[in-house]
């Protein structure tokens, strides 16, 4: 007699499928709340997180990490894709406190930073050079600027798109997989007419970075996934020994990320993504609202965990903010609590005239400063950057110190892209941008004479590999040093630090020569060199360098050293991620806030509705929204101006109404 076997799963035949919590080490159950501990506890499987704001996202990560470690997986088994480099080291600094310093072996980094590690291993799979250089942006921009200034394309009859532009556009097109010609014809309708020489130009700066092994930041992400999805055995055999994908903020992946990340769980398909759509406020950038909304198509066996409950703000200030998401036409529906307490209600303030609306916020901040609120803990947070120039004066006037969130960083300053450019060359002879600038600070010679430089050096007539004194052909350019340094260079075993020190050598008369403020750069000089220590490769340290700012601009640093305390002035996409006991947020007027830009556009204008939702979840304590009704036009004259839409939504049991009037 034949028998017949029934498998049941172990949930259906009785037995207890969960796992054992005393084994762990962590009482993880203890220590999250309960949507926090589903999540964190998931395994196998695709996850959508929704975060909303000041939720506990980035704990519910550390903790999952440590959890899936717990278990027994290898550490590098396990990814978690962010998007800045400083969230990723903290992640997993943190999970290794929490447990133990296996967390700190996991793969962490940022898209970019991933790419470049994978495709170094595996670039010949999809036919690459593993020896590229990477450009940065403004490298990038040069290489663009290169090209735009043949003959052939600069006209005296129309001005033409200068190089940040062709950049912007040509970076836009690959990460959000939109044409180049519906770019321009959406934000750039004066440059139609000059679209096939952008054609032009875009197929030129393409065929170039092939030509000399140049990847720029979009390459790095177009490169890894064609290897993801078209890498044969080589592709297979390395997304499987990825286990477990996570990613931060997806809500602010552009589409190629979104398909990285599909190539990634081709043959493991655990997915965890962690975001919140009403803080997808990016889209200038090229990131994708649709992608977090679409997530549960992209995997269509998705579940959905909602972390809501808030350990940041007081309920009225998160009973604005839900208000606020409530009237959004497409979104994850969230609603977040708190068990802080109420708190006072969020004002809404309305004064006569837009310095009136200054000096309120001084006599706050002033008043605030004597109840113990420290300036620190106090920002005021605007649509766009021009929004605080009143402010500004106001603030000096009553000698409050400020600190304007942005300003160069130290990567893009121009002496340190100069001694990069020495090193770039050493490790790339071919980097022709990296020829251009260093030749272009040497005394007499301008673009025409580097590009005859340039051009003998394509047809290896004079080469760094040789010994100068074999190569009398560019003795008449008076170059014979700046030969023999990099002769020397590329041929003696040095450390990065020693490499740089020579090359300080060479180039402090040219430093000198050429900034007038030497004297404030110098210091960033020193700085380099203290980082460039810590490295033994070149080639790890101008990856680095390239993919991600290691440090903020030294006079920018020295600025904050010399008064802590200062109010932040901040434009809401800078703010994001970052909290403050109480926040203003100036010109909630039409036209400003939302933007004149946005009022056509639907999506536009529902993003200008998480960038207010983004700016009032910043606050813990008091939140102040101000608005001047009357604003100064420089055509019309002093005219009346209309409430944002998005404060008009407001109703009193929500927030309280506010006329400032002078007095006389």
């Amino acid at each position: 007699m034949q028998r017949k076997y029934k498998l049941k799963r172990f949930s259906e035949a009785g037995f207890k499928s969960e796992v054992d919590e005393s084994r762990f080490k962590i009482n993880y159950r203890e220590e999250l709340n309960p949507s926090q501990f589903e999540a964190a506890s998931a395994v196998e499987g695709i996850y959508l997180i929704i975060a909303g704001a000041g939720t506990g996202k980035t704990r519910t990560l550390v903790y999952r990490v440590a959890r899936l470690i717990e278990l027994g997986n290898d550490p590098n088994s396990i990814l978690l894709l962010t998007f800045t480099r400083k969230a990723a080291n903290e992640m997993m600094r943190r999970a290794s406190l929490l447990l133990d310093d296996r967390c700190s072996k996991i793969r962490g980094g940022t898209f970019h930073s991933f790419a470049n590690i994978t495709l170094r291993k595996y670039a010949r799979a999809i036919g690459l050079d593993s020896n590229f250089t990477i450009l940065d942006q403004g490298d990038s921009e040069d290489v663009i600027n290169l090209i735009r200034s043949q003959d052939k394309f600069l006209t005296k009859e129309r001005r033409f798109p200068n190089k940040q532009t062709l950049g912007k556009v040509y970076s836009l097109s690959v990460n959000t997989k939109r044409k180049v010609e519906e770019i321009i014809q959406e934000d750039y309708p004066h440059f139609l007419p000059l679209l096939d020489k952008i054609l032009d130009i875009q197929k030129i700066y393409n065929d170039y970075k092939r030509k000399n092994n140049l990847l720029d930041y979009d390459d790095l992400l177009l490169y890894l996934k064609e290897f993801l999805f078209n890498g044969g055995l080589a592709a297979k055999a390395f997304t499987s020994e990825i286990k477990f994908i996570m990613v931060d903020e997806y809500q602010d992946t552009n589409h190629l990320q979104a398909e990285i990340v599909k190539g990634l769980a081709r043959y493991n398909r655990n997915v965890m993504v962690v975001g919140d759509d009403s803080q997808a406020i990016y889209s200038f950038r090229g990131a994708d609202f649709k992608n977090i909304m679409e997530f549960p198509k992209l995997f269509p066996d998705v579940k959905i965990i909602k972390l809501e409950e808030n350990y940041r703000s007081y309920q009225s200030i998160l009973d604005f903010a839900n208000r606020i998401n409530h009237t959004a036409l497409e979104k994850f529906e969230k609603n977040l609590y708190t068990r802080r307490g109420s708190g006072p209600l969020p004002n809404i303030v309305a004064a006569t005239t837009e310095n009136l609306q200054s000096k309120f916020i001084v006599e706050k901040i002033l008043d605030l400063r004597e109840e113990g609120v420290q300036l620190r803990d106090i920002a005021v947070l605007f649509r766009s950057s021009f929004h605080s120039f009143d402010l500004e004066l106001e603030l000096s006037k009553a000698n409050i110190p400020f600190q304007k969130f942005g300003g160069m960083k130290f990567v893009e300053t121009a002496h340190i892209k100069d001694v990069m450019a020495f090193l770039r060359i050493i490790v790339n002879p071919k980097d022709v941008i990296s020829w251009y600038r260093v030749l272009l600070l040497h005394e007499g010679i301008g673009p025409k004479t580097a590009q005859k430089i340039l051009d003998e050096l394509a047809t290896a007539r004079i080469t760094i590999k040789a010994e100068p004194d074999q190569q009398p052909e560019f003795s008449y350019y008076k170059l014979g040093p700046l030969f023999y340094l990099l002769y020397n260079l590329q041929k003696k075993k040095l450390t990065p630090s020693e490499m740089l020190q020579a090359v300080y050598e060479y180039y402090w008369d040219l430093f000198k020569a050429n900034y007038d403020d030497w004297n404030k750069r110098k210091k960033d000089l020193e700085i380099f060199l203290n980082i460039v220590e810590n490295y033994s490769s070149v080639d790890t340290l101008l990856s680095d360098m390239a993919i991600e700012t290691i440090i903020d601009s030294v006079v920018d640093i020295g600025a904050e050293d010399k008064e802590n305390e200062f109010v932040t002035l901040s434009t809401i996409h800078s703010a994001k991620g970052l909290e403050w006991h109480t926040v203003f947020i100036i010109h909630a007027v039409e036209g400003y806030f939302p933007s004149s830009k946005s009022a056509e556009n639907l999506e536009q204008l529902e993003e200008e509705r998480r960038l207010m939702y983004v700016a009032s979840t910043r606050a813990k304590n008091n939140l102040f929204i101000t608005y001047p009704m009357n604003l100064y036009d420089r055509e019309a004259g002093t005219t009346l101006s209309k409430p944002s839409r998005f404060i008009s939504e407001i109703t009193p049991d929500l927030a309280e109404g506010w006329l400032l009037e002078e007095e006389f």
